[in-house]
């Protein structure tokens, strides 16, 4: 029997996965994914790049009026208006850090008013997207997000603004598993013929849940934490 000296091509520790039903979830993506218990910035060098679904831009509504109660109504009235003309501006509306649930007038009671830097003023805060795909890039959704928000008209003393970089969102990225796995088990049988007749290729970690992160201005890269062993056959 020859001396087993297992070459580990890619160690990904095991991360556990989300309570919520991802297959169907859409789902934040930024530049380093989304926190969560036991995550790590390794990852394999194979997975699945794609377009993500969606640009997604931070926005908030702020108002100064001096009386709290004519404040608070300019602020939902500008809201209400903004979802309101979302569709006639070809985006959509939704709020979440993580899971992202489209924002409708029948659940704006979601969005909770808070405090904001200055005395006597509140705010508001969403997320608009634009879809990406075909012939919409990145760029074109940026401007198509930044013209809705330029649109939507003012109340009182309520005014509306983009908050910090875009970031992507990837609908249902459960749904990528066997081609992400597909691309892990060529990439493994190009290494196994590489390396000769005499080894074996041992994949582990397919079962974990997949895992995401930014790729480019409007892509994201898909990828299971897994481990590849090549081990000398007996």
């Amino acid at each position: 029997m020859r001396r087993a000296l297992p070459l580990i091509l890619a160690v990904i520790l095991a991360a556990p996965s989300s309570a919520q039903d991802l297959a169907a979830q859409e789902i934040v993506v930024t530049g380093a994914r989304a926190e969560q218990d036991g995550y790590q910035r390794d990852m394999p060098a194979v997975g699945l790049r794609r377009t993500a679904d969606f640009l997604v831009q931070q926005v908030i509504i702020r108002g100064d009026t001096r009386d709290p109660k004519q404040r608070a109504v300019e602020i939902r009235q500008m809201l209400e208006r903004a979802v309101q003309l979302a569709g006639k501006h070809g985006v959509q509306l939704a709020y979440g850090d993580y899971i992202l649930t489209p924002l409708t007038p029948d659940n704006l009671d979601q969005i909770t008013l808070s405090n904001d830097s200055r005395p006597d003023s509140q705010k508001i805060s969403f997320l608009v997207k634009a879809q990406l795909g075909g012939k919409e890039s990145g760029a074109r959704a940026e401007k198509r997000i930044e013209y809705f928000v330029e649109s939507v008209p003012e109340v009182g003393r309520a005014q509306m603004d983009m908050d910090d970089d875009s970031s992507l969102s990837i609908v249902g990225p459960d749904q990528y598993r066997a081609q992400i796995a597909d691309k892990v088990m060529e990439d493994a049988r190009m290494l196994s013929t590489k390396m000769g007749a005499g080894y074996a290729v041992s994949i582990e970690g397919l079962n974990m849940p997949v895992q995401w992160t930014q790729a480019g201005p409007a892509e994201v890269l898909l990828y299971i934490p897994y481990k590849l062993v090549i081990v000398p056959k007996p």
